[in-house]
């Protein structure tokens, strides 16, 4: 039988990883968990395609 999901399963840790914060800049924005959730890394809009342009 599959147990079912409790919010008690739930650790602080893992909840600290979809803050909106940037790796790169330190600063709160939204686009932070949507590259998060589509591209695997936590920087921001800006920072993204700076280093797309700048691949220093």
């Amino acid at each position: 039988m599959t147990k079912k999901f409790e919010d008690k399963n739930l650790k602080k840790n893992d909840l600290d990883d979809f803050n909106n914060f940037c790796e790169e800049c330190k600063k709160e924005d939204e686009s932070v968990s949507q590259n998060l959730i589509l591209r695997g890394f936590k920087i921001c809009e800006s920072c993204r395609t700076s280093k797309t342009v700048f691949p220093i």
